[in-house]
């Protein structure tokens, strides 16, 4: 049975796009030598790969076996690393890259010899797998910005989160597009972990990538989000140096053609927000900024499943169906297909993943223009920061630089409560260039196009964590909306100490006190220790960029210590 199964897949499926299908010299120069490889299949064939019991069950025996969900989406779990390990990230060190990375503790050498050593690892592995699954997909919506790029991966789960998150050609455009091989190749052997003897490493798991080469080779960790995010950060270089903005950002357009972007990190809130159910969707992660506009540079979306629900966040709830993928997420006792996205036994890092079209009046092509208004999403742990702020340009500038959260459980590997941090232009675990790169380019775009600058707090109130709560959507959403719609253009501002911050005193929807922190703390003394704490690690952060900031940035932009 099963080999009548085997050879209905090879024989039988797509053969609409059989052409599309074939090995090509592009392939075969790789390395690949696997004879059974399935190149660009539909979602349902992924599905019917997923289902056969060779590869149902992953080659590491800590995964379990991929199910289909009661609305159809694809369940799959990702092993024993349930989030991206930046540590293991490495960037091969050579004559392209020496004088260019910003090396440090976000972006660590690899030798060109230890890259090619794990390249070769991973590649062999694949070939020894039942079958090795080829992507081609797109990056960037801007055609005169775009990037042909190619998954290498033996897992129908990464296949299908890759065919989800790049923007899926057409057979024509695979024509073209990749006719000379792809501009960026992810090698995916990720079941497979790194060689403990390759002195580049450091333990079995190892994300490289050889900007040379234009590759990434992944080995030891099974999670899909380190696909994404690793091609995100070559974005990160390859844009700044066309004189484009790249930016670890949201965004959705009004009816009148008004686009916000929404600036964070995981956890802060960025795909909730930007699938507004009155707004067009662009992107939920990943944007560039030209001179003609922005445009998003994925096909999909990534977003966090903890305590999902459809009366929260209906747009991202309905659009868990089939061609969907589920990552890490438990089901309930009463099903084995009905998934429970309370349940955080395995980790509160639980995701789905699917296409940008599954959000209902999302914005195809994903282009839009320059944006009237820009959120800096922050989860503030302390409780001490303000739901909603407007900045001037100095602490726009200051605070970008600073990219002040907290991270969420579960987004990264050791993460179990959340803990205060910084994170250069909200997104410095993806920056291969200076974080002033970045600053600058948005400094100048905020002040060219006019474009308003606001502080958004979506972490907790009433308390520090484990004594306070965490701030309702719906007054997120209502703060938001009244920016949206003009409330606040004449409205009463109040300065907020310490931070110097301009804090509206009412918005219509949220009671007063919510406003102001100070005074959802019933402990006032408290809350006074906590915000000079924060003010002073927010001081103690920006030491390290102030050889290369503006004084006028330092002295109006961050906060003065004055009680």
């Amino acid at each position: 049975m099963q080999s009548n199964i085997r050879r209905a897949l090879q024989k039988g499926i797509g053969k609409r796009y059989k052409h599309h299908r074939e090995i090509d010299d592009t392939i075969r120069a790789t390395g690949l030598t696997n004879t059974h490889v399935v190149r660009n299949p539909s979602v349902a064939e992924i599905y019917e790969y997923a289902m056969l019991p060779q590869l149902r069950e992953s080659h590491d025996r800590r995964v379990r076996d991929t199910v289909i969900s009661s609305t159809g989406a694809l369940v799959n779990y990702s092993g024993h690393l349930m989030g991206r390990s930046p540590k293991d990230k490495r960037v091969v060190y050579d004559e392209l890259t020496q004088d260019q990375i910003w090396w440090g503790d976000v972006n660590k050498p690899i030798t060109p010899h230890g890259y090619d050593a794990n390249r070769a690892r991973a590649m062999d592995y694949l070939n020894t797998r039942p079958y090795v699954f080829v992507i081609d997909g797109l990056a960037s919506w801007d055609p005169e910005n775009r990037f042909s790029v190619r998954v290498f991966c033996n897992r129908p789960y990464h296949a299908l989160f890759m065919k989800q998150m790049l923007i899926r050609p057409t057979p024509d455009q695979i024509d073209k597009e990749f006719e000379d091989g792809a501009d960026f190749t992810i090698i995916n052997g990720g079941e497979f972990p790194a060689d403990p003897g390759n002195n580049s490493v450091t333990g079995e798991t190892s994300v490289a990538v050889n900007l040379r080469k234009g590759e990434m080779a992944i080995l030891g960790t099974q999670y899909a989000g380190e696909m994404k995010k690793g091609l995100f950060g070559v974005m990160h270089y390859y844009m700044p140096k066309r004189g484009i903005l790249s930016m670890h950002a949201s965004a959705n357009e009004g009816e009148d053609g008004d686009i916000s972007i929404l600036f964070g990190l995981s956890g802060t809130g960025k795909t909730t927000l930007s699938a507004d159910p009155h707004r067009h969707l662009l992107g939920d992660d990943e944007h560039c900024w030209t001179k003609k506009g922005i445009f998003n540079i994925e096909g999909g979306c990534y977003a966090k499943c903890i305590d999902l629900s459809e009366e929260s966040e209906p747009e991202i709830y309905n659009a868990i169906k089939f061609g969907a993928i589920l990552e890490n997420i438990a089901f309930s006792k009463d099903s084995r297909r009905e998934v429970d996205y309370h349940n955080v036994r395995l980790t509160e890092n639980t995701r789905c993943a699917y296409p940008l079209e599954y959000i209902p009046g999302a914005k195809i092509p994903a282009v839009g223009g320059h944006p009237k208004n820009i959120f800096f999403l922050v989860c503030d742990a302390y409780g001490v920061l303000p739901p909603i702020a407007k900045l001037n340009r100095d602490q726009a500038k200051y605070h970008f630089i600073s990219g002040y959260t907290s991270k969420v459980a579960g987004t990264e590997v050791g993460i179990t409560d959340p803990v205060a941090t910084f994170s250069a232009c909200y997104g410095e675990a993806f920056l291969p260039l200076h974080p002033f790169t970045y600053a600058k380019m948005l400094a100048e775009k905020v002040e060219e196009h006019n474009t308003n600058v606001w502080l958004v707090n979506t972490g907790w109130t009433g308390g520090s964590f484990g004594k306070g709560t965490r701030m309702r959507l719906s007054y997120t959403r209502r703060m938001i909306d009244a920016i949206h719609q003009g409330e606040l253009d004449g409205a009463e501002y109040n300065q907020f100490d310490v931070f110097n911050l301009a804090v509206p005193s009412h918005i219509e929807g949220i009671p007063d006190d919510i406003l102001w922190p100070e005074n959802t703390w019933e402990d006032k003394d408290a809350f006074k220790t906590q915000l000079r704490k924060l003010a002073e690690q927010f001081q103690s952060n920006f030491k390290k960029y102030e050889d290369e900031t503006p004084q006028e940035v330092i002295e109006k932009g961050g906060p003065t210590i004055s009680f």
